[in-house]
């Protein structure tokens, strides 16, 4: 078993957030000893974004700071702990909350659906989302 960054990595579908968590200089903080609950994008989900964000992101890094610490819960959270999270607010690690609904699935924020769960890391817990989150404001 892996960190949540060698893990991420190793599974080849994290290319785009492995950058990006590179360029924010969190790596040390997502391989240090935890626990935390990552819920990631897939390269699938950055691609969703606007042409051009992920570039401008890359070259404000306090922003691409506050956006990927968004994704992160302190703990280890696993879905069946998620799913007794219905209509419950998770604090993430920038201080924000993610609003967590488990109607048809588990959705962050009422859009963003949770698609693979329990990727256990030896510092935490990967779930994979479909979309990336942004913090309001």
């Amino acid at each position: 078993m892996h960190d949540i960054i060698d893990t991420a990595v190793a599974a080849g579908s994290f290319k785009t957030l492995a950058s990006a968590v590179t360029a924010a200089g969190l790596v040390d903080t997502l391989k240090g000893t935890g626990p935390f609950t990552v819920f990631a994008p897939s390269d699938e989900a950055f691609a969703k974004l606007p042409a051009g964000t992920l570039e401008s992101l890359l070259k404000d890094i306090p922003k691409l700071k506050a956006i990927l610490t968004y994704h992160v819960v302190s703990g280890k959270v696993m879905a069946a702990d998620v799913m007794k999270m219905d209509g419950q607010a998770a604090a993430t690690v920038n201080g924000a909350t993610l609003k967590v609904s488990t109607t048809g699935g588990v959705k962050l924020n009422g859009e963003t659906n949770v698609v693979k769960t329990d990727i256990e890391c030896t510092n935490g817990v990967i779930h994979v989302v479909d979309a990336v989150l942004l913090p309001a404001g």
